[in-house]
Formats: C-alpha cells, sequence, structure tokens
C-alpha cells in the first residue's frame, strides 16, 4: 500500500499565489478520520481532499482545518487535475458524501483545467429570521440588496445562504466578525459558505464567501458556491439556459480566482477551472 502524500494546490487560477490553495493526499486508504483532520490542520487550507481507491473511480473525503465538510469545489478541481499528472486527461467519477460526482481534465498551452457536474441542485427562500442574522452579521441592511436577485438558501452540494448586494462599494466594504459568523453557520447547519455576490456586467458576477475556519475568514474561491450559484440563477430566472457565467472571487483577501458556470435546462450545475501546483 502506498504512503500518503500530501500535495499543495491552487484551484482556479493559473498562478499558484492566486485562487484557492487546497491540500491533496493521494493513497489515503489507510488513513482514518482522526488522522485525516489531523493533517487537514497541519495543512491548513480551506479544506484538504483524501482519495482512496485506484484508477478513474476515486472515493473522496474534504476536511477543513476543524471539521469533515460534504462537498468541496476547489479541492475537487485540484485533485483532478492531481490525477491527471499521473493517469492523463480524461472523465473522473469520485464517490463523494454527496454523491458521485463527475469531473473532467483537459491540457491547453495555458495548463490544465478541470471541469465537475454537481449534484442535482435545489434553491429554497431563505427564512426571514435567516436572512435577518445575515443581514445583521455583514451589516447590511435589506436596501442593501439587488431588487432583481432575491435572497435565497442554493445548494449543489452544501447548502449556502445567497445574496445579491446592488452598489459595488457596498460590496466592496462589507465586514464581520468571524467568530460570530461561526457562531451564526454553525447554528444554522451552514457547513460551507455564506455567498455573497455583485452583478458586475451580462453574464459576469463577482462573489465574497464568507468562511470563517481556522486562519481564514473569507474563501478566495469556492466551487461549490459557484455550482450553488448557477443553481440559484437558473431558479430565479437570472439567465435563459442553457448558459454560461464567469465568477470572479478572491479578489478582496489578495488571491483573484476565475470560475466559469455552465448552467443546463436541468440537473446538475458544471464549474471549470484551471489548477496549479503549489509544491
Amino acid at each position: 500500500m502506498q504512503r500518503p502524500r500530501i500535495q499543495r494546490w491552487a484551484a482556479f487560477s493559473a498562478d499558484p499565489d492566486g485562487g484557492n490553495p487546497a491540500g491533496v493526499v493521494l493513497a489515503a486508504d489507510t488513513l482514518a478520520v482522526p488522522e485525516m483532520q489531523r493533517i487537514a490542520a497541519e495543512v491548513g487550507y480551506a479544506e484538504t481532499a483524501f482519495v482512496s481507491g485506484v484508477g478513474r473511480a476515486r472515493d473522496i473525503r474534504y476536511f477543513s482545518p476543524i471539521a469533515e465538510v460534504p462537498f468541496c469545489g476547489h479541492a475537487t478541481i485540484a485533485t483532478a487535475v492531481a490525477l491527471a499528472d499521473e493517469l492523463g486527461d480524461g472523465v473522473f467519477t469520485f464517490s463523494t458524501p454527496v454523491g458521485p460526482v463527475e469531473i473532467s481534465t483537459t491540457s491547453a498551452a495555458g495548463g490544465r483545467t478541470a471541469s465537475f457536474t454537481s449534484v442535482e441542485p435545489w434553491v429554497e427562500v431563505l427564512p426571514a429570521d435567516a436572512l435577518e442574522a445575515v443581514l445583521a452579521l455583514l451589516g447590511l441592511s435589506a436596501s442593501d440588496l439587488d431588487p432583481g436577485h432575491p435572497p435565497r438558501l442554493a445548494f449543489a452540494g452544501n447548502p449556502h445562504p445567497l445574496l445579491v448586494v446592488e452598489d459595488p462599494a457596498v460590496f466592496d466594504g462589507f465586514g464581520f466578525d468571524p467568530v460570530a459568523a461561526r457562531a451564526l453557520m454553525d447554528a444554522a447547519g451552514w457547513p460551507a459558505t455564506i455567498i455573497v455576490l455583485h452583478e458586475r456586467a451580462l453574464s459576469e458576477w463577482e462573489a465574497r464567501n464568507v468562511f470563517p475556519v481556522g486562519t481564514l475568514s473569507e474563501d478566495p474561491a469556492t466551487g461549490a458556491a459557484a455550482a450553488a450559484t448557477g443553481a440559484y440563477l437558473r431558479a430565479t430566472g437570472a439567465v435563459s439556459p442553457p448558459a454560461r457565467v464567469r465568477i470572479r472571487q478572491g479578489r478582496h483577501v489578495g488571491r483573484p480566482g476565475v470560475l466559469d458556470v455552465d448552467i443546463p435546462v436541468a440537473g446538475g450545475i458544471t464549474v471549470s477551472g484551471a489548477a496549479v501546483r503549489i509544491d
């Protein structure tokens, strides 16, 4: 049996200093949960993926520095590119805690990219008390929200409260207490991020994702949230599928990244991006 190898990748960027860092542990078959949690804490990234099995069908689990996460898009992208480095481009199937996820990789002059299709998403009205709590956390009011894009709870692997802020200065300027954010998210059962969006132009959005975990407070590039955003845009009629939108994220934390989101008429949302080895 191979010994586990810890790799570090940046997902949703071709620059190691951009996008969202992810740990990738290949040949994790012998690792127990406490050891996976310990390694994720030592790596210190938002998530580390632990992969077991052989070939193009693998089991995968995701751990933040403090807890297991049901699904993580940027670590999925990083893992697929890491495996493609060994096995070549093509289609991989990951068995995740939320169900099977298919992901494909391709290579071009600019490097290698990967695309995953989420599990079946859903979108619900965000309860009034939850919306009030999120607005209070961010120091926003209902008047700061874009009237054309109502708040929702969106799922494409993880449930995310999602708000759209109309004014770019308000979007850039909001802040939050990470301790209060963690308490709110734990109490509400939101294991991943709070999505805050701003519509930059036709088919182009900017995202900030609240994610207080370890030393982090805001996630640089969030694949699962991008999939949930695609589901939200489809469910609210903000796009006419099939459609593609681009999400920019990470500028506010100094790690800009790009996520391309393909929104079909029905079914899972496809999220694509580059990944590059950090070490």
